[in-house]
Formats: structure tokens, sequence, C-alpha cells
């Protein structure tokens, strides 16, 4: 599951048991070599699937900087990423040194009418249902009108596969240690249902062009502002 290079159990273990922002500084150093990186398939998909070209971009939750790569890829000549994690954006910035990065809360982005294009790679499942509304209305205002959010999401497997047994378990067991230990970890996989995201979305002001299959099991939403 994990490379040579990755984290050991004991570091899993005590990232999990640290706030989210504490575990990403802890995890950032081998984040990348851990299957919680987004898959390069997925990042290429994405790019592929956006028509540029665009004059700003700006990645959400940017971790150490896969979807800065994306951006960069499709042309965006201003790049930018937003995390809260600074270990994480210390990595990015090894990665990507001419980009800005800027440490801040998705759930208030400091940023207004900026950019052309917005995206997110793996971070929803850190936000609880009721915390959606404010990451998508921030990145409304932080894009131009007719502005372009797109990020991919990985279909809900079914309860009755193993896929679905193992994320369901994983959830529940999310909730049992949060329930019982502070800080908490925000991180579930059953809680980012197409549906419920195109009604945030929609409320949150943004028109959601479509949903399209990108890869196996991974779709990529579309929401213009």
């Amino acid at each position: 599951m994990f490379s040579p290079q990755g984290p050991s159990l004991r570091e899993l273990f005590v990232q999990a048991m640290s706030s989210v922002e504490r575990g990403y500084d802890l995890l950032a150093p081998k984040f990348d070599h851990t299957p919680f990186r987004t898959p390069a398939g997925v990042l290429e998909a994405t790019a592929a699937a956006l028509d540029g070209p665009f004059e700003a971009g700006l990645d959400v939750c940017c971790g150490t900087g896969a979807g800065l790569s994306v951006l960069e890829s499709v042309g965006c000549a201003r790049v930018t990423g937003v995390d809260f994690s600074a270990g994480m954006l210390a990595s990015a910035r090894q990665a990507h040194p001419t980009s800005t990065l800027v440490r801040a809360d998705a759930r208030a982005l400091p940023f207004a009418a900026e950019f052309d294009l917005a995206v997110t790679f793996g971070a929803l499942g850190h936000f609880l249902p009721e915390e959606r509304p404010a990451v998508f209305e921030g990145v409304r205002r932080a894009l131009r009108p007719g502005g372009l959010f797109a990020f991919p999401l990985g279909d809900v497997p079914p309860v009755a596969s193993v896929a679905g047994v193992a994320t369901l378990g994983f959830d529940v067991a999310m909730r049992v240690r949060n329930a019982v230990w502070r800080p908490p970890f925000v991180m579930y996989y059953r809680t980012t249902p197409v549906p419920a995201l195109r009604a945030d979305l929609t409320a949150a002001g943004f028109t959601v062009l479509s949903t399209d299959l990108i890869t196996p099991h991974c779709r990529l939403l579309l929401a213009t502002a």
C-alpha cells in the first residue's frame, strides 16, 4: 500500500490522532509516497477535460501541489495554491517555486474575483456537509464572472461491495474516533454524493454544467460562476 519512502504505521497513527492541520503538517514530507495523493491518471484526465485558455488558476486545499501541476498544464499564467497546513505548503513550495502559495482556511478564502479557473483534488471529505456551503461560496467569490470550478469525484461504491464495506467501515471508525477524542480529524469517504454537491454548488451561485466520467469510477464536476 505504501512505498518504502512512505509513513510508518506509527506515523499514521500519530497523524490520525492529531487535528487535520497538525496531521497534515506531520504527513507532508511523505505525503506523495502514499495512496492519499490523487493518482496521476486522474490529474491527467482532469487537465485533458479542461478547455482553456485560463489566465489565473486557484488550487483549493492544494496540499503538496498535485493540482498546481494541472493548472500549469492547462496554461494558467498565474497559479495560486491555498492550504491551511504549513507543512503541506512547504512541500508544495519546493515542487512549484513559481506558484503563489497562501496559508488560509478553505472555509474562509481570502480572494475576490481573481481567478478564471479553480480546482480541488481529494479535499472535500475533510469538510462536514454543513461546512461545504462556506467552501463553495468562497470559491464562487474567488472566481471572475463566468469562471470555472472543476473537481474530480470518485463514485460512491455500493454498500454491498468490498469497496463499499471498506469506505463505510472507515467512516464509522472516524465518527467513533471523533466522538471520543479531541481534536477531531475530519475525513469521510461517503459524505460527498453527486446530488448533494450539485445542490450545494447551485445554492452557492454556480451553474453545474456537467458530470463527466473521466476515468473508471471517477467523475469530473464542472460548474460556472
